[in-house]
């Protein structure tokens, strides 16, 4: 299951304090098909913002089943 989620939280995006409550429900629809959050071999910001007042984020997501040999061996590409 991968996609922009548009939710920021601070599991998955080291820049970010906070928690969302949304993520939650992601977390709970990710493992009633027995998913986890796959983390990419190095964190890199998938939202870039234009205005000097916003930091980037992490919103684009990847769930994969854990004992997959992918799990937690991804890369993301900026471009």
């Amino acid at each position: 299951m991968t996609g922009d989620f548009n939710i920021r939280d601070y599991r998955w995006d080291p820049y970010y304090l906070f928690h969302s409550i949304h993520s939650n429900s992601l977390f709970d629809i990710a493992d009633s098909f027995s998913l986890d959050i796959s983390n990419p071999i190095e964190n890199i910001s998938t939202r870039f913002s234009d205005n000097d007042h916003n930091t980037n984020s992490v919103l684009d997501l990847v769930f994969l089943c854990p004992s997959f040999l992918e799990f937690n061996w991804h890369c993301i590409h900026p471009e």
